[in-house]
């Protein structure tokens, strides 16, 4: 069995995300995609964070048309600070010895990756897909294959045609009063207007 794992804060979710899920499902043949909700992840470094329930409503509306794609609430019910090597031994513990892990992550995050709680330890539980973006043409592979060896044969690199849309960008608009349906799903769309989530931003 092979699963992907996308983790975020998802704050929103956009599609910029439910693209790429997608896109590694076919290009990986995936069974399915985990959505899973960070709680409170240690190195973000934004001063708000939308509630858990929230968060995890949006990603729920976003990915219920989608029968591959399903929503994990691991991390959102550990409480505290979240990590992601004890999301995939939980994962692992679950799903069983044969499911193959595959973790998505944007190249950006590549750059924080010493930082992460025992990144060796991740290494050994998944497959890391590696989604390029824009503007980070310039990150040093053959360096960080150095200081992570045992990631040769476990990186994928995934070429998307990306969807450059951001979270950021999302939360200003809707502060602003603008609409968001052309970055995130309709249901989505209605959520945050229904709970005036980033009206206070």
């Amino acid at each position: 069995m092979r699963v992907g794992v996308l983790g975020g804060t998802f704050d929103p979710i956009h599609l910029g995300h439910l693209k790429i899920a997608e896109e590694a499902r076919l290009k990986l043949d995936l069974e399915r995609v985990l959505f899973i909700p960070t709680g409170q992840p240690r190195l973000r470094t934004d001063k708000y964070l939308s509630p858990v329930a929230d968060r995890l409503r949006m990603v729920e509306l976003a990915t219920s048309d989608n029968p591959y794609f399903q929503v994990c609430d691991n991390e959102t019910r550990r409480g505290g600070p979240t990590y992601t090597v004890d999301t995939l031994i939980e994962l692992r513990g679950s799903l069983g010895t044969d499911a193959s892990l595959y973790f998505i992550v944007g190249v950006d995050i590549l750059r924080r990756f010493h930082d992460w709680k025992e990144p060796e330890r991740v290494l050994e539980l998944c497959n890391v897909v590696v989604v390029t973006r824009p503007g980070h043409e310039d990150f040093d592979w053959p360096a960080w294959l150095v200081t992570f060896p045992q990631a040769a044969d476990r990186l994928t690199r995934l070429d998307t045609t990306m969807v450059d849309i951001s979270g950021t960008e999302i939360r200003r608009r809707s502060g602003q009063g603008k609409s968001v349906r052309k970055l995130v799903p309709a249901s989505v769309a209605e959520y945050i207007q229904e709970r005036n989530l980033y009206t206070q931003q």
